[in-house]
């Protein structure tokens, strides 16, 4: 019989480097399995504590409670519901007001605890997950969180979810409550192994408390949650006040010991990136993750950094390195010819930029797995990937398949011909000439334009200098900033010829990348799948990583979506961040252990208050 059993916990680094590990469930001396319960689930491997874990080992669990954290955000808001797609909605209802059948374990790939549901159950092939809910588990109303809630959530945003749910909900095959306290999915022919844990991190809502016919509209009702705070105070567009629950009924679970400090939680939104740092600069929130590196070089000279008062730290997560990109949208015929991308990319002068913008502080790669033993960026394929690409073969490029493709690389000047020369060729092999300074469509006679739309200062800079590289091949194109609001609106909408955007990725990637680059998700507004692609190879590849097992299985298969990508020329990467920059004042504390995925503010606390068990 398998049971999750937990293991020793060795170094953080050694799960990092221990992204997949060779077998996802264990197996009996029969080579057989079957379903028992345990107190977490992993989608590769086994889970690192034990079921008696007393704590995560990234929390503090000692850490005061009490005093109030006041975050920064840039852009704005108009409802308070983030599972439906209208709407620009606070984020931070999901976990700290709207809490999940299981808890994520920050400090391996993808691990899953018990939270709402005290225990988890499946089989080797994972043809069903049924959860067993924790009897104490409440909403903030005092109303028990029963079977008919998780059902109901389920069946809500499967019907009225964001495309995400809806994609993964729905491949469910039945759904049933055998007891009020256990609800049962049989996943057969869903083919998901990564299935159990999506269901585990569904959000559960109330049914009492839910109007089916109104949830997909916008609202700033403050919504009935399980989770440790409630909302007190809306200020619409301007700020969202939350306020600790003295009755969350989870307050003393292992996986919650350490977290959620703050008697109240303070979310003010910012209409503009520099008048957002002013307001840190004055103290007026207490943290932010820095983006830029020019504000991060020379930005924090201001008294209050130079006094201690501002404390700046620097921190390297185990995750693949996130990414930022220039995405073309290839549903307009401009972008449509992959040798039109491949000429752009030529274009973009990465060792101008990273020189004069960034202090040599990025690196940039192909892919979207940066910094990882999931990228396939100067690897070449083993005998897996090749087997899982040959139906594909003939798209995929030979260097990048022997991972001989590197990025172009340019002399820094700004003025590179060798660059200009392959851009040129390739642009004319797709029907355009020079004429005079002016690129045209041969058989139009229409000039090369676009437009580059961005919405903070460093997107502008970037834009602006590639637009710079362009009109040297005679391409101009407009540069058009927009505030956040209306970005947003317009990137999911894909009402954009490019936009900078960043996929941050995780040591386990699954269903999400459907979401991000599957064809199903190319014209489904709402979907992260910006560029449109729509290719079977890439398709294949999500799917092949989907039912690996074992390391040997899915590490290739990762590697030979990159590869797909890669070869689509869906983006021009600009840069890769191995650090988080960030930047607190001193009355905030952090514990000094970081967890694999970086900085985590529920791990922090107020500095001076009492300790945790004297103030609840």
């Amino acid at each position: 019989m398998f049971m999750f059993q937990g293991l020793v916990e060795g170094p953080r680094r050694r799960l990092a480097q221990a992204a997949v590990v060779a077998l996802a469930l264990g197996l009996s001396a029969g080579g057989s399995a079957r379903a028992a319960e345990a107190h977490a689930i992993a989608m590769h491997g086994r889970p690192a504590l034990p079921a008696d874990f007393t704590h995560v080992p990234y929390a503090n669990p000692d850490a005061p409670k009490g005093g109030r954290i006041t975050w920064g955000i840039l852009g704005t808001f108009d409802s308070l519901n983030p599972f439906i797609v209208r709407g620009l909605a606070v984020q931070q209802m999901r976990g700290y007001v709207v809490e999940s059948l299981l808890a994520r374990g920050q400090d391996e790939p993808f691990t899953l605890y018990g939270l709402l549901a005290r225990t988890v159950e499946s089989d080797d092939d994972r043809t069903f997950v049924t959860f067993h809910l924790d009897p104490r588990a409440r909403f903030s109303d005092g109303k028990p969180v029963l079977a008919e809630d998780v059902l109901f959530s389920w069946e809500l945003l499967r019907d009225h979810g964001r495309p995400n749910h809806r994609q993964y909900y729905a491949k469910v095959a039945k759904a049933e409550a055998p007891d009020p306290l256990t609800v049962r999915f049989d996943l057969t022919g869903a083919n998901d192994r990564e299935l159990p844990l999506i269901l585990g991190l569904m959000p559960i809502l109330p049914k009492h408390a839910i109007d089916v016919a109104t949830f997909e509209e916008t609202t700033l009702t403050a919504p009935v949650g399980s989770g440790p705070y409630r909302v007190t105070v809306v200020k619409p567009g301007a700020s969202v006040t939350l306020i600790r629950n003295p009755d969350y009924w989870g307050r003393d679970l292992p996986i919650n010991r350490g977290l959620y400090n703050f008697d109240e939680i303070r979310l003010d939104y910012f209409r503009e990136a520099n008048g957002q740092f002013e307001a840190f600069k004055r103290g007026l929130y207490d943290f932010r993750i820095e983006h830029e590196p020019l504000r991060w070089h020379d930005g924090y000279d201001f008294p209050a950094v130079k006094s201690g008062e501002v404390i700046r730290d620097s921190v390297k997560p185990g995750t693949p390195q996130p990414s930022e990109f220039l995405v073309f949208n290839t549903r307009r015929p401009i972008f449509a010819d992959i040798r039109v991308r491949q000429a752009l990319t030529l274009l973009f002068d990465f060792e101008l930029v990273n020189r004069n913008y960034f202090f040599g502080l990025y690196s940039r790669v192909a892919g979207y797995f940066a910094g990882s033993d999931l990228s396939a960026y100067g690897r070449p394929a083993d005998a897996r990937e090749r087997e899982l690409l040959k139906p594909f073969a003939a798209q995929i490029p030979p260097d990048i398949l022997d991972g001989r493709y590197r990025l172009p690389a340019t002399d820094g000047s700004g003025r590179d011909r060798t660059t200009l020369r392959a851009a040129l060729k390739l642009l004319s092999e797709a029907g355009y000439d020079l004429d005079g300074t002016v690129l045209r469509n041969r058989a139009t006679k229409a000039p090369f334009t676009f437009e580059i739309m961005v919405s903070t200062r460093d997107q502008e800079r970037i834009a602006l200098a590639f637009q710079r590289d362009l009109k040297r091949a005679g391409i101009e194109p407009t540069v058009r900033s927009v505030d956040p609001v209306q970005f947003d609106q317009r990137r999911l909408a894909y009402e954009f010829d490019m936009i900078q955007n960043r996929w941050d990725q995780s040591l386990s990637p699954g269903n999400e990348q459907y979401f991000y680059w599957g064809s199903a998700a190319a014209d489904n507004p709402g979907t992260r799948n910006y560029m449109g692609a729509r290719d079977p190879a890439v398709d294949a590849m999500i799917a092949a990583l989907l039912e690996a097992r074992e390391h040997t299985d899915f590490v290739p298969a990762v590697r030979a979506l990159d590869r797909a990508l890669i070869a689509g020329f869906y983006t021009i990467p600009l840069f890769n961040v191995s650090e988080q920059w960030i930047a607190r004042w001193n009355r905030i504390e952090r514990p000094k252990v970081t967890s694999l995925s970086g900085y985590l503010p529920e791990t922090w606390w107020s500095k001076g208050q009492p300790q945790a068990h004297q103030a609840k």
